[in-house]
């Protein structure tokens, strides 16, 4: 029977759900969200499959395991328990990154360097050739994260974070992830045949991430992994979901997806990202301020995250821009408007009240997701 992992799949605060039906959707309904993550139990095709596949999720990890660890000598013992020669091999290189939260340790530099010397203790007593440990082979980022007096032992197979397309270019003052402008469209009734706007574009990020979705492109196909380079996932695993993902995309899709921005420094950028994106020819941008705006369908989504007052320092415009995107609204009940934002003021300056708001994090800063849900035509 091929080798099950347990996998965690690690997300931003307010994304679990978002995440968790990704998961269900590339067939895991096993899947358990937690604090800040999904769970699941997987193959190691199932990790290639994730890692290229998972649009809001940060990274892919494997448990390697789990125990109570009240002080320096159990998390020594208890790491060194592990069976990491079935992970590592002898020429593995595997920095050790860590938390430590309301735990009697406490000293993150002290974790690391505990658990880097009891698997190098265990590794050594297990197989000979662990005994010289140049470290010049593939890459194998460890975490310990002790939370609440527990351990927990990660290998992570992403590498550079999820959000890394393998595209973006350039960027605007005050940027959003990918991960989560991809679970900004998909938390909208958008589908690819109705028109998709964001009138405050900056770089074209959420553009960009609502044609991929339209299009089923896998996110992570234009990137590497650091898994990739690991005896335990076979490279054919790698090929397999590459091709399966080629196959599962849907190039010839016609979608209506433009952007406009003020600036046109940013729509150069959006363009020049959407070019590396293999997107150009799928996305409109042009330089144009919100109140020329005009949506010119009956039906349609806009998806914008608007300067806040506290990011850019500057509540005035915040402000403008609210009102500006309220009369739009006023014009057109029958798009569906979702606006992301840490200005608690915004319903005030929109005008009329959310059909449902949703806590999401940008970063470090909390925001609220205001979703204006159309109105129907009589």
């Amino acid at each position: 029977m091929e080798q099950q992992f347990t996998i965690i799949c690690t997300t931003a605060m307010g994304l679990e759900a978002v995440a968790k039906n990704e998961i269900k959707q590339l067939g895991y309904p096993e899947a358990i969200s937690e604090n800040g993550r999904v769970v699941l139990q997987g193959s190691a095709k199932d990790v290639a499959k994730l890692n290229l596949w998972l649009r809001t999720v940060d990274r892919v990890k494997l448990l390697v395991g789990r125990f109570e660890a009240t002080s320096f000598d159990d998390l020594f013992e208890g790491t060194k328990a592990l069976s990491w020669e079935a992970y590592l091999p002898f020429d593995a290189a595997f920095p050790v990154s860590g938390k430590c939260v309301r735990s009697q340790l406490y000293s993150v530099p002290d974790c690391q360097s505990i658990v880097k010397k009891a698997i190098v203790e265990r590794l050594a007593a297990n197989q000979v050739q662990f005994q010289k440990f140049d470290e010049s082979g593939a890459t194998f980022p460890i975490e310990i994260n002790v939370t609440k007096d527990i351990a927990e032992l990660t290998l992570d197979t992403s590498g550079s974070g999820l959000h890394k397309r393998g595209f973006r270019l350039g960027q605007g003052e005050a940027p959003v992830k990918e991960t989560l402008a991809a679970a900004l469209v998909l938390l909208t009734n958008w589908k690819p045949d109705m028109p998709f706007i964001d009138p405050l574009c900056g770089s074209g990020t959420i553009t960009l991430e609502a044609a991929m979705i339209g299009m089923n492109i896998a996110p992570g196909f234009n990137r590497g992994f650091a898994a990739e380079h690991w005896p335990i996932i076979s490279e054919k695993y790698w090929n397999e979901v590459r091709e399966e993902a080629e196959d599962l995309a849907r190039y010839d899709q016609e979608l209506s997806i433009s952007g406009s921005d003020i600036d046109h420094r940013m729509i150069d950028i959006a363009k020049e990202n959407a070019m590396e994106a293999g997107l150009q020819d799928n996305i409109d941008y042009r330089q144009m301020q919100l109140s020329d705006l005009h949506l010119k369908t009956e039906q349609g989504v806009l998806v914008t995250n608007p300067p806040y007052g506290e990011r850019l320092g500057d509540k005035e415009i915040a402000m403008e821009l609210a009102e500006s995107l309220g009369d739009l609204y006023k014009q057109q009940p029958s798009w569906s408007f979702y606006v992301i934002t840490s200005d608690k003021r915004f319903e005030s300056f929109f005008g009329p009240q959310a059909t449902k708001r949703r806590k999401l994090f940008n970063g470090q800063i909390e925001t609220q997701y205001y979703q204006y849900w159309a109105k129907r035509r009589p």
